[in-house]
């Protein structure tokens, strides 16, 4: 069967408010994209050519409403009933058809990180489950708990849920079979959850800043290192750090270097917030000073690895974090533990919930739930 020809642009490509007529599992279907998001909608019809000619009626009447501004956007107008009854319930399709829909809608909109550690993580999950259809949700989570650990089995889960959210949103299925189902697996708390607050003791903080000074193999990191505890920033946002987002009083955080499918990128935005601004203060002023090479341009970064690319943390903490830490004697814990050393030693100066979180980029609640132990330590002043 085929659809009349899709209207084209000059330039080959479809034109704007092109909606056309696709068939899945022997059913129509009305694709389009409207606002920046792909739609599907079901005519309900058999892929018959009675049914063709009714699915691309409707298709224009989209099309042209379109075009004309006086397009619904709660969809409701364009899913009237079938012209003709359906004789039979349509087969649901099958998950990965479903999934593939789903990321199709998605990937423009997330984030690269998002995409390569959630999706396409995600996908593999699906490939490797030998279980398709909506009516093996059962089977499918059995096959989760017993091929995945506890947090990806629930994250996969989870993801099937919010793909068939969608779908039935789209009116592609009628129910969604994994609502609810990842409320089932419960994550075990594990002393490497990166969130588990394990400063440094300020005397270690500064051998580390020394150690990294006096290495042969790694001095080249001392700059960061010292950045690192001198904000509390997370090691991704240093790493997107350029020399335009330094003024004379204040840094400005606005972007992240992210992993993605296309490896390491810079991304607009931080994990919480769209930018904030840090304080500069005379202790950073005079590393920044020091640091700034004189020919440095404003679009350089501000710490490059040694090949002038994007600094790959993994590698950092893998090879020179962990060398130094082991020489000076110090038991291991990630770089992201100087971004906790650097609020807990703010709490302990007495600095307030409300003033390191706008600095760190957190909200106080987060701070007071993470940091209770640090802050129940202070006493009661004398009046």
């Amino acid at each position: 069967m085929h659809s009349p020809e899709t209207p084209k642009t000059p330039s080959g490509k479809a034109s704007k408010g092109t909606v056309k007529v696709i068939a899945s599992h022997d059913r129509l279907q009305l694709r389009f994209r409207y606002g920046g998001e792909r739609h599907y909608i079901s005519v309900g019809l058999p892929d018959t050519p009675t049914g063709r000619m009714v699915a691309q009626q409707r298709a224009s009447q989209i099309q042209l409403d379109i075009l004309s501004g006086n397009f619904d956007t709660t969809l409701a107008k364009y899913k009237t009933a079938p012209a003709e009854p359906v004789k039979a319930k349509p087969t649901a399709p099958p998950i990965p058809e479903l999934w593939e829909k789903f990321c199709e809608v998605k990937e423009p909109v997330v984030a690269p990180g998002t995409w390569r550690n959630g999706y396409c993580v995600n996908t593999s999950h699906l490939r490797r489950c030998p279980y398709k259809q909506l009516k093996d949700a059962q089977k499918i989570f059995d096959w989760a708990m017993t091929h995945l650990n506890p947090d990806p089995a629930k994250r996969f889960i989870q993801a099937l849920s919010s793909c068939c959210r969608w779908a039935k949103r789209n009116d592609l299925i009628d129910q969604n079979p994994f609502e609810g189902l990842s409320g089932d697996i419960k994550i075990p708390k594990t002393s490497e959850d990166r969130t588990d607050i394990d400063p440094f003791t300020r005397e270690e903080r500064q051998a580390i800043i020394s150690g990294f000074e006096n290495n042969r193999y790694y001095a080249y990191y001392s700059p960061v290192v010292r950045f690192l505890f001198c904000t509390g920033c997370r090691p991704s946002e240093a790493a997107g750090l350029q020399w335009k987002h330094i003024t004379t009083d204040d840094i400005i955080f606005d972007q992240a270097v992210v992993d993605s499918v296309r490896g390491r990128v810079l991304k607009d935005g931080l994990k919480t917030q769209l930018k904030r601004k840090f304080p500069i203060n005379k202790q950073l002023r005079q590393l920044l000073t020091d640091h700034r090479l004189p020919q440095a341009k404003l679009s350089d970064l501000v710490f490059p690895s040694s090949e002038g690319q994007f600094m790959n943390f993994h590698n950092f903490r893998n090879r020179g974090w962990s060398a130094v830490l082991e020489e000076l004697g110090i038991r291991y814990r990630k770089p992201y533990q100087a971004r906790h050393t650097f609020i807990t030693h703010c709490l302990e100066e007495g600095i307030s919930v409300s003033q390191v979180a706008k600095w760190v980029g957190n909200s106080p609640e987060i701070i007071m739930k993470h940091y209770a132990g640090t802050l129940a330590r202070f006493q009661v002043p004398e009046i």
